[in-house]
């Protein structure tokens, strides 16, 4: 599950639900099972390549299994490498001490999987985080009234959570969560 998109899908999901201040709405499940489903939206492509390339011949008996684990490498490594961040690729390869590798083929997969994950948190925060902003201006908007009139014992959250949630609803806030995270690969 690391290395597939469903880290950054399953949080930037998160941080939607936070930002509504919904407790536990949409449900885990529903988020889980929302995050699976778009991952393999996502991934289909290379789990295309991979049952082409090396599990429908491995099945076959027309290669080895070290060949079969080697083809089905690549087309893992190569979605990794294009959402990797070469800052956190160095990371992980100077901590590694292993040689300055001279191409992609040179780094490891125990090299890569940390580098991607972190890669990926970095965009799943920067997305929730733009995600957040107008969801905390109309906590802002909602409080400052509330404290101005000394209304200090109603929490803010519970007058604005209505009009977030019709915002969300109005601005159709699932679609273009999806559509950004499935443009975001």
């Amino acid at each position: 599950i690391l290395m597939t998109s469903f880290t950054r899908i399953v949080v930037v999901l998160s941080f939607v639900r936070n930002a509504l201040a919904t407790q536990q709405t949409p449900p885990n499940q529903v988020l889980i099972g929302l995050a699976l489903f778009l991952t393999l939206f996502v991934m289909a492509p290379v789990y295309t390549d991979i049952k082409t390339n090396a599990l429908d011949p491995y099945i076959a008996n027309s290669i080895s299994q070290e060949q079969a684990l080697e083809q089905a490498a690549k087309p893992i490594k190569e979605f990794m490498f294009k959402q990797t961040r070469e800052k956190d690729l160095a990371l992980f390869v100077n901590m590694s001490k292993m040689d300055r590798p001279s191409n992609k083929e040179d780094i490891t997969l125990t090299v890569l999987i940390p580098a991607f994950v972190i890669s990926e948190l970095k965009t799943a925060f920067q997305m929730g985080f733009i995600i957040y902003m107008p969801f905390l201006v109309i906590d802002m908007v909602v409080a400052s009234p509330l404290m101005s009139m000394g209304m200090f014992m109603l929490p803010p959250v519970m007058i604005s959570l209505p009009f977030k949630l019709m915002l969300f609803v109005m601005v159709d806030g699932w679609h273009l969560v999806v559509k950004s995270l499935m443009e975001s690969f």
